[in-house]
């Protein structure tokens, strides 16, 4: 156990260095000059002199592997530069961002499981009957509206014909329902469907058949054995998801002002602030292969199976 685990740990070591690397040649090989971007932010006119002097500061006129090993050591200290816009530490501001990102995936996560997990299982237990065919129309509604045009009807009904709650920002828990319903639909439909088909494909296998002649409760064999395995595909797709989540719903942060990481990415990207840019593409890199990294070791503890499996094909 412990050396699988070792195993995966180390596997996301080259992935995150071959983002950076990837990410250093984008900033340095593209046509976006970092000297000429933060000279351009900052409203100076970018004269030969005043270009060579910032390029020089920046480092951009040593050789490219001295820069590359200089920023893979300001990434190990979490020093990612300053912000050309508001000349603010870009860690800090990407990490105060991140707690409103984090409140929004977790709280879409969660809805996303409380509904889909009833309602896909149970539309398989009730095979083609009406409620089946309910969670197949929710499914797809979640899986054809936009989540654009989602917001904003959800914000045109409920915010301002209604007035039952606010339109946009972020500070009670009334200003959290809009964005994290309208994130949690697309996920309720994905959701939904898997496990109503990994649910049917459990109810024909041999051992679901063996429990029943051994007289078990049908309660139990649903919920402790197929649903257990049944499951699985399911956490899977929400590692991959929740990654997707964490690096920001750029979206339906920018419908509902929502101030996450993703919103701040978009401003990034129109201001040309390369420092943050840089960050938020390491950042979501990391989380993503480490979001991955945490489901493959929630299915290697609901089943052992995986592990036993690997060691065989070593």
């Amino acid at each position: 156990m412990g050396i699988y685990i070792g195993k995966r740990i180390l596997s996301i070591v080259p992935i995150v260095l071959f983002a950076s690397f990837l990410m250093f040649l984008m900033v340095r090989v593209g046509p976006v000059d970092p000297a000429e971007a933060y000279l351009a932010a900052a409203h100076i006119h970018p004269d030969d002199d005043v270009l060579a002097a910032k390029r020089h500061e920046f480092g951009l006129d040593q050789p490219l592997s001295v820069q590359y090993l200089q920023s893979l050591m300001k990434i190990g200290r979490l020093d990612f530069g300053i912000s050309y816009i508001s000349n603010e530490p870009v860690w800090q501001e990407v990490t105060q961002r991140m707690t409103a990102t984090v409140q929004l995936a977790l709280s879409s996560i969660l809805l996303a499981i409380l509904i889909s997990v009833p309602v896909g299982f149970l539309s398989a237990i009730y095979k083609n009957g009406p409620f089946d065919y309910f969670s197949r129309v929710l499914a797809y509604i979640g899986a054809c509206i936009p989540i654009f045009w989602l917001g904003y009807l959800l914000m045109f009904f409920f915010a301002v014909q209604l007035d039952w709650l606010p339109v946009e920002g972020r500070g009670t828990w009334q200003h959290l329902v809009l964005p994290s319903f309208t994130l949690a639909l697309w996920l309720i439909a994905i959701y939904t469907r898997l496990l109503r088909t990994t649910v049917l494909e459990e109810l024909q296998e041999s051992y679901v058949r063996y429990a029943r002649t051994r007289g078990i409760k049908e309660r139990i064999i649903m919920l402790k054995y197929v649903l257990r395995i049944a499951i699985l595909p399911m956490i899977t797709a929400l590692g991959m998801n929740m990654g997707k989540l964490l690096t920001g719903a750029i979206i339906v942060e920018q419908v509902f002002s929502w101030p996450g990481v993703g919103r701040y990415f978009v401003e990034s990207i129109i201001n040309r602030d390369i420092p943050v840019i840089q960050c938020y593409v390491l950042l979501a890199a990391f989380i993503v292969v480490g979001c991955n990294l945490l489901v493959d070791l929630l299915q290697l503890y609901m089943d052992p199976r995986i592990l036993r499996k690997g060691r065989a094909e070593q």
